[in-house]
């Protein structure tokens, strides 16, 4: 089985321009999740998706693999799936270029967790606490841990009950690479639009989710304030003293 890892990225971003090549102490945050990727165990190969030429420039400055793609995409599973149509691949992983924090041991939980089950894809997820963050994803689960719905609201609601934890989507998200080219060529669905969520057009056409539950701290960079707390984090992080160097 032939597991590859793809960080979709663009250089446009509207809440913090360019973050892509934002620095995190001397490297730019796509190198981040880009070497911190390919420490994953189950990915065969690891390459960054994107339709800048400069991500591109900057990319293969650090030996890493580039794929280039229409700059069309409205969302970053459509760019990966263009990029899958000229790759021979079991499962496609799709490693958010703003989580500059992933632990690669998570990459290989989500695709055991794929792997293990009887569905098309797979997203990790954890615990969370922080109540109305609409910039995260929450998702609830049912009985076997497949998704039943993800939003950026408080989910299940508290208005009639305590809720003494949330569950956060961790954007690793494991697809099986035929069905990351069908999904790709489904319309995109109220829902999805509402939420402005994606993957909320696989369970709108029926299809299941498998959650895959991981303890992290990562955080998705999307604004100042997270970049400075990414970088806190950085300063004692394990594995950025593995590839700080490279």
């Amino acid at each position: 089985m032939k597991v590859i890892g793809m960080i979709p990225v663009r250089l446009e971003s509207s809440r913090l321009p360019e973050k892509a090549l934002c620095d995190i102490l001397g490297l730019p945050m796509i190198i981040h999740t880009l070497k911190r990727t390919q420490l994953a165990k189950t990915l065969d190969e690891v390459y960054v998706v994107t339709d800048s030429v400069v991500i591109k420039e900057l990319v293969e400055s650090h030996q890493g693999k580039v794929i280039m793609t229409s700059k069309a995409h409205q969302t970053g599973s459509d760019r990966l799936a263009e990029a899958a149509e000229h790759i021979e691949a079991d499962i496609v992983v799709n490693i958010q270029g703003d989580e500059a924090l992933v632990d690669p041991n998570h990459i290989d939980v989500g695709v055991k967790g794929l792997i293990n089950s009887k569905v098309e894809m797979s997203i990790l997820l954890t615990q969370f606490s922080k109540k109305q963050s609409y910039g995260d994803i929450k998702a609830v689960v049912n009985l076997k841990n497949e998704i039943m719905y993800l939003s950026r609201n408080d989910i299940p609601s508290d208005s009639r009950s305590s809720v003494k934890g949330l569950l956060k989507a961790y954007h690793v998200v494991s697809f099986r690479r035929d069905f990351l080219i069908k999904y790709a060529k489904l319309k995109q669905t109220p829902l999805e639009k509402i939420e402005y969520n994606e993957y909320l057009r696989v369970l709108e056409n029926g299809y299941a989710i498998q959650g895959v539950l991981v303890e992290s701290d990562a955080v998705s960079v999307d604004t100042d304030e997270d970049l400075k707390h990414v970088k806190n984090i950085m300063r004692s992080d394990r594995l950025f003293k593995r590839y700080k160097c490279y």
